[in-house]
């Protein structure tokens, strides 16, 4: 391509499209660093890693969904075939269950961090594509209270981990909603459901009247529910007022005792209340929840809305299989949740924007030697880098700094022949002689 020609090419505005988030490396090494933290936790509690397509059949991932779902789906063809690409991560592990059932060991314990896609609206915290971290515990025929307790206890040592602040894990018992409805003569539960979920967006007054103009009951019963939510203070004096109700309906009487079971489980697992409590306006509005349901919210910063939620369900592959299988499980909006915390501050940065650890700088006729001393540092278990390009020596300790790499060794002649050589701190400018990695392990100890 000539000069002319070159002048003449057109220049492509670099873009992405709208709902889509893409991180500088200082944002990206934290949001890397909350997933591995993640995963490592999960695992902690023997949950498998499961990574599921991208793209799915479109009768297989829309066999339930309908509504607002359906139409937020990203959905083309491609030759005969009609593809989806999966919005959440649950009905691709629904799909996965029913097609491997055989092959599976149950309780079948999986966790899933991935991105899934939904073509909604953009909003100021809310994406397109985004990363969800999910666990889920799913039994073949029957699935004991136990697990919903561990659930939490997972919740807990997740956000822990995180060091993102204090935090609340909400839980509640839809059979008990829904008992409790019931014995109201409520005929529409799904819907009072939905509404009650609502409590906190919309507020009291507002839940009152969708009550009355949606579900069609009386101010009467509606004020009755909304009492009953009312229910508040520590764990034992909640227990001790649903059991007062002393409500005549067998599902209320088995919400309550699941309820109470699923606590004492919490507490045995080393969960104090500080951390969690019964909080009776948690319904979730999904349809498919059954039982056990959670909530998480930060302490210090409630206007971020719930931070992880889910809960137990009696039949996750209906549409696939007609094997029964229970589960209980919880999901992460990881991205949403990194953005909300970038936003209010709460993340806190360091200068780092790489891995590496340690930065190698060979002079002139050492690079050879300057490679193998890397690697056997690298062998050690630093993240390493080697400087390979030409340029002055402020240009490449700028590199260092800029980059937030925390030592550098320099390579030169007298390096080479003594096998001394010096590890710099570059944040205090301190230099140690060192000849081996062995020997920078008690200076560097907090990077590895």
């Amino acid at each position: 391509m000539d000069e002319k020609q070159n002048n003449q090419k057109k220049i492509v505005e670099p873009s992405i499209l709208s709902g889509f988030m893409e991180l500088l490396p200082k944002e990206q090494m934290i949001l890397t660093h909350m997933t591995d933290t993640i995963k490592k936790t999960f695992e902690s509690y023997g949950f498998i890693p499961l990574d599921t397509p991208v793209l799915e059949k479109s009768e297989v991932l829309l066999a339930k969904s309908g509504g607002e779902t359906a139409k937020q789906v990203y959905r083309f063809n491609k030759g005969d075939s009609d593809i989806a690409m999966r919005f959440d991560l649950t009905v691709p592990l629904a799909r996965y269950v029913a097609q491997h059932y055989g092959e599976l060991t149950f309780p079948f314990r999986r966790y899933h961090i991935g991105k899934v896609y939904r073509g909604e609206k953009p909003q100021k915290g809310r994406f397109r594509e985004f990363y969800q971290c999910d666990i889920d515990i799913i039994g073949n025929g029957s699935l004991g209270i136990v697990n919903d307790a561990e659930i939490v206890s997972v919740i807990f040592s997740t956000f822990k981990a995180l060091d993102i602040g204090k935090f609340k894990i909400m839980i509640n018992n839809r059979k008990l909603l829904n008992g409790y409805f019931e014995y109201l003569q409520i005929e529409n539960t799904v819907e009072t459901l939905r509404i009650v979920d609502k409590i906190d967006k919309i507020g009291r007054d507002n839940v009152k009247k969708e009550l009355v103009k949606e579900v069609g009951i009386s101010e009467e019963t509606a004020e009755s529910v909304l009492s009953f939510l009312d229910n508040a203070g520590s764990i034992a004096d909640i227990m001790a007022g649903l059991k007062k109700y002393d409500i005549p309906n067998d599902k209320y009487k088995e919400g309550l005792a699941e309820l109470e079971a699923v606590c004492e489980n919490i507490k045995a697992l080393g969960v104090s209340e500080d951390y969690f409590t019964v909080n009776l306006k948690i319904a979730r509005g999904l349809d498919y929840y059954t039982g056990t349901v959670y909530e998480t919210m930060l302490c210090d910063y409630p206007q971020l809305g719930s931070i992880c939620s889910g809960g137990r369900y009696d039949e996750l592959a209906s549409n696939y299989t007609k094997q029964s299988l229970p589960g209980v499980g919880i999901s992460i909006g990881l991205s949403r949740l990194f953005y909300q915390l970038n936003e209010v501050g709460a993340i806190q940065y360091s200068n780092k924007c790489t891995p590496t650890e340690i930065l190698f700088i060979p002079m002139s006729d050492t690079v050879q030697y300057t490679l193998e001393r890397a690697t056997e540092f690298r062998n050690a278990g630093y993240s390493v880098e080697v400087y390979m390009n030409d340029g002055k020596m402020a240009k490449k300790l700028t590199y260092a700094n800029k980059l937030g790499i925390p030592y550098v060794v320099i390579i030169g002649a007298d390096e080479k022949e003594s096998g001394v050589f010096n590890l710099k701190d570059m944040a205090t400018g301190e230099q140690h002689k060192i000849s081996s990695a062995e020997e920078a392990k008690s200076i560097t100890k907090k990077y590895i």
